[in-house]
C-alpha cells in the first residue's frame, strides 16, 4: 500500500518534504489535544457531573500509573516486532485511532443510574483502557516514527520540534475553545457542566483526533528498517533481537539512559509547573488573577521559540540546543525564587524558562532516535520502540512522580482546604513549601541536568566516530572470502 502523499523518495538520509513534516506533526496534535482534556477536565468532569469522590478518583488514577509503565514496554515490543505494508509504525496509528476515539468517549459516559461502587469500577477499568492500552498504543508507534521515517539527523530535530509545536497547539486548542463548546452544548445555560455538554463535546474532540491521526498514516513513510542500514553489526540483527537483548542494550546504551533520566526529572518539573501555578497565585501571591500572566508569559515564550529552533539546529546541532535549553531553564527558575517581590523580573525569568522548556522540547525526540542508532551502531540492535516506549514511561512516571511528591508535601505542610471556605489564611509553613516546590525544586533538578549533560553528553561525535569505524571495516568484510 504505497502513500502517495508523502515525500517522493525511499531515502532514508534525503531531506523530507513540508507536507510529510507537518501530516506527521498533525497526529500529535489530535493526540495531546485529548490527552490535554484528560488532564485537565476529566477530575472535573467526575466530580462535577458523575458525582464522584474527588480522594477516590485521585486513588484510581495513581494506581493506574503502574499499568501505564507496563504498557508502554509492551507496546514497545510489540512495535519493534512488527511487520505490515505500513511498516513498524504507522499501522498502529491505524488500528487504533478509532477504538482510542471510542474507549474516551465511554470514559465520558459515568451510567448515572449505577451504584457508586460499580461507578468507581467502570472508572478505573476504562481509565486504564484509555491510558494503558489505546493511549499508548498511539504515542509510542507515533514517537517511534521519527527513526523510522529518516536516518538524517537534522531532519530527525526537525520532526521532534514540529511535534512539539503541534503539542504545544493542542493545548492551546482546548485551553481556548473546551469551556466555550461546553457551555454551548450544555442542555442548561445556567451550567456547562452537564452530560449532554461533555459528550458532545468530546464527539468533536474525537472527531477531530481521528481525522488527523489517518492525516500522519497517509501523509508519511517509514524509509528506516530494520537494521538500518548496510552495516554488518545492523545486518545481524535484522532477525530481531529477544525481549532481554533489547532490555541489556537500552540500559547499556548511556545516552538512551541519560535522556530517560533527563526527561523523567523535565516531566517531574513541568507537574510542578502545571500544578503549581494555581496554588502559588492562590497562597503566595494570594491573588487568582496573577494566573494569566503568570502562566501565560512561560507558556507563549515556550510555543514561539519552536519556530526558531529548527535554524539554530541546523547550525549548532540538536545536542547544543538541547543542553542550552535546559540551561537557560535553570537560570529563569533561579531568577524567579531570588527576585519574588518584583513582577516584572518574574514575568522575564519566566520567558526563560519557556524558552528553554521549548528549546529542549523541540527537540528531545530528535536526540532520542539519535540515541537508538547509537545503541544500534553499537550493539547491532534496532530497539526502536521499546526505546521510545522507555522515554515515554519516563515522561509518565515523572509526571505520576511530580503529581504525588506535590500532595505529600503540602499535606506535610499543613495544608487545609477547609481554611479557605472560613475565610482564614493558610499556615505560613503552605506558602513556604508552595515556593520550595515551584522554585527550587525545579531549579535543583535542572540544575543536576544541565551539569551531567554539559560535561559527559557527546552523543553526535559518538555516532560520527561508529559510522565512521563502520565504514572501515565493511570494505574489509565484503572482500573476505565465503
Amino acid at each position: 500500500m504505497s502513500t502517495s502523499l508523502a515525500t517522493r523518495h525511499d531515502d532514508p538520509d534525503a531531506r523530507l518534504g513540508w507536507v510529510e513534516r507537518v501530516g506527521y506533526g498533525s497526529g500529535q496534535l489530535g493526540i495531546n489535544a485529548i490527552n490535554g482534556i484528560l488532564g485537565s477536565f476529566l477530575t472535573v468532569y467526575f466530580t462535577n457531573v458523575a458525582l464522584l469522590d474527588a480522594a477516590v478518583i485521585s486513588t484510581i488514577i495513581a494506581v493506574s500509573k503502574l499499568f501505564d509503565g507496563v504498557s508502554d514496554i509492551i507496546v514497545g515490543r510489540l512495535v519493534d516486532r512488527t511487520k505490515s505494508r505500513l511498516g513498524k509504525a504507522r499501522s498502529w496509528l491505524l488500528r487504533v485511532c478509532v477504538p482510542f476515539a471510542v474507549a474516551v468517549m465511554l470514559l465520558f459516559l459515568v451510567p448515572p443510574n449505577w451504584p457508586g461502587a460499580v461507578k468507581y469500577v467502570y472508572v478505573f477499568v476504562m481509565y486504564n483502557v484509555v491510558n494503558a492500552v489505546f493511549m499508548t498504543s498511539m504515542l509510542v508507534p507515533f514517537y517511534s516514527m521519527i527513526s523510522l521515517m529518516t536516518r538524517n539527523s537534522y531532519e530527525r530535530g526537525l520532526l521532534g520540534n514540529i511535534q512539539q509545536i503541534f503539542q504545544t497547539l493542542g493545548n492551546v486548542i482546548v485551553n481556548a475553545v473546551f469551556v466555550w463548546l461546553l457551555a454551548r452544548f450544555s442542555s442548561d445555560a445556567a451550567n456547562p457542566n452537564t452530560q449532554q455538554a461533555y459528550t458532545l463535546t468530546m464527539l468533536c474532540f474525537c472527531a477531530v483526533m481521528v481525522l488527523l491521526a489517518l492525516v500522519t498514516v497517509f501523509t508519511t513513510k517509514e524509509r528506516v528498517h530494520e537494521g538500518g542500514g548496510s552495516s554488518t553489526k545492523a545486518a545481524a540483527s535484522a532477525g530481531g533481537a529477544g525481549f532481554w537483548e533489547s532490555v541489556k542494550a537500552l540500559v547499556t546504551n548511556k545516552y538512551w539512559v541519560m535522556m530517560f533520566v533527563a526527561m523523567l526529572a523535565i516531566f517531574f518539573v513541568i507537574i510542578f509547573n502545571a500544578v503549581g501555578a494555581i496554588y502559588y497565585c492562590m497562597y503566595v501571591f494570594y491573588d487568582m488573577s496573577q494566573y494569566s500572566w503568570l502562566s501565560n508569559s512561560m507558556a507563549i515564550a515556550q510555543f514561539a521559540i519552536m519556530f526558531a529552533t529548527p535554524l539554530l539546529m541546523a547550525r549548532f546541532g540538536k545536542e547544543k540546543i538541547y543542553i542550552a535549553g535546559i540551561g537557560i531553564s535553570t537560570l529563569g527558575y533561579l531568577g524567579f525564587g531570588l527576585f519574588g517581590f518584583s513582577v516584572p523580573i518574574m514575568i522575564v525569568c519566566n520567558i526563560l524558562k519557556g524558552l528553554g522548556l521549548g528549546m529542549a522540547g523541540g527537540m528531545a525526540m530528535g536526540i532520542v532516535a539519535d540515541t537508538l542508532t547509537y545503541g544500534r551502531l553499537r550493539t547491532g540492535i534496532d530497539a526502536v520502540g521499546m526505546g521510545n516506549a522507555g522515554v515515554s514511561a519516563a515522561q509518565k512516571i515523572g509526571m505520576g512522580l511530580g503529581t504525588a511528591v506535590f500532595g505529600w508535601v503540602l499535606s506535610a505542610s499543613g495544608f487545609d482546604g477547609s481554611l479557605d471556605l472560613e475565610g482564614l489564611r493558610q499556615p505560613e509553613s503552605v506558602t513556604t513549601a508552595i515556593q520550595l516546590m515551584f522554585n527550587w525544586i525545579p531549579f535543583t533538578m535542572f540544575l543536576l541536568v544541565f551539569v551531567a549533560l554539559a560535561f559527559s553528553f557527546r552523543l553526535e561525535r559518538d555516532i560520527e566516530a561508529l559510522r565512521a569505524q563502520d565504514d572501515a571495516q565493511e570494505p574489509l568484510s565484503a572482500g573476505r572470502p565465503e
